[in-house]
């Protein structure tokens, strides 16, 4: 089988494509063919040696996929060869094959092509997780999403208006914003043009917004912080601009305001019976059509690192998929 591999770390441009044998599973393993590995951030950390998660060298990265199960291991029971399934591996989804945990792979939302599937779970959950979970955004509240033509930033709007929130959305071009609008978003803030903090007050008459969702960090982090209402709600989501902010605490003191953690990879391993009732609730919504993931490039295994970089660069909307089987 064919893997993209990482023999050094480095940026994207340094990952090969080479042969790889055929992954051996062990009894509570499944192996997988993969059809679509979806591209997310901690895939460009993890090539750098800069994610939490440090395999040994060569490696494939890539964390979310789909495909159809090739082998089971003799222990596993919920999921059979031939069945259209959904996997999470932290690393090795850029690949023709992969194996991976049993309790790493649910079967695949009906009517979901394998696209789709591939860049669902880990955007959506993380965002069900982060608004449901450690926001509790009710009906009625005002929705900041920052990064807001990103992956998880489009999650959070479509979420949000699935949830009965006033979604603000906040992107870096006018071209990002209509993306964001296209999918539910009631207002834009186009922060590249306009100061964050003063458009924020614009737009709630001063009130300022309840839930601020920030996958973005650097310096917009803490103008949302300022822009938040009493007993607002900042969910630290990531950092996609590179700098992990330090926003003086003394604004949650005088907002009332929580500063909250969202960590999707440690609540699915703490908590997998919330998570399981998270997905599905998303899968519900998907079903029912008003989740519509954005899809904004197929990439071969061939051209896996330019789909990485497509991701770091920020030109992209919505999610960057990677088809191994189409090259």
């Amino acid at each position: 089988m064919k893997a993209l591999l990482c023999k050094q770390f480095g940026p994207p441009e340094t990952l090969v494509v080479e042969e790889m044998p055929t992954p051996e599973i062990g009894p509570d393993q499944v192996l997988i063919d993969v059809h679509a590995a979806a591209v997310n951030f901690p895939d460009s950390l993890i090539i750098e040696d800069k994610y939490q998660t440090k395999p040994e060298l060569p490696f494939a990265p890539g964390g979310e996929l789909a495909g159809v199960v090739a082998a089971i291991g003799d222990n596993v029971r919920h999921v059979k060869v031939g069945d259209d399934v959904i996997a999470f591996t932290t690393y090795g989804a850029f690949a023709e094959q992969v194996a991976t945990n049993a309790d790493r792979v649910i079967p695949m939302p009906k009517g979901a092509d394998y696209v789709t599937a591939s860049a669902f779970v880990m955007t959506y959950g993380t965002t069900y997780h982060a608004l449901a979970d450690r926001a509790a955004l009710a009906e009625g509240e005002t929705l900041l999403v920052l990064g807001a033509s990103g992956g998880v930033g489009l999650a959070a709007v479509e979420l949000g208006k699935a949830m009965g929130a006033h979604v603000i959305a906040a992107a870096s071009s006018d071209e990002k914003l209509a993306v964001c609008v296209e999918h539910g978003a009631d207002e834009t803030i186009n922060y590249a043009n306009e100061d964050l903090k003063t458009a924020i007050k614009e737009r709630t008459g001063g009130r300022g917004v309840d839930v601020v969702y920030d996958p973005v960090g650097g310096p917009y982090t803490e103008a949302a912080l300022r822009g938040t209402a009493w007993r607002g709600r900042l969910l630290v989501v990531g950092f996609a601009a590179g700098d992990i902010p330090k926003p003086p605490l003394n604004l949650a003191l005088l907002k009332g305001c929580s500063i909250v953690g969202v960590f999707w990879g440690a609540f699915v391993k703490k908590e997998p019976e919330n998570n399981a009732a998270d997905l599905a609730a998303l899968f519900k919504l998907l079903n029912e059509g008003r989740l519509r993931p954005h899809i904004a490039a197929t990439y071969p295994l061939s051209r896996g690192g330019e789909a990485i970089a497509s991701l770091t660069s920020r030109k992209v909307s919505g999610k960057v998929v990677i088809t191994p089987r189409d090259d």
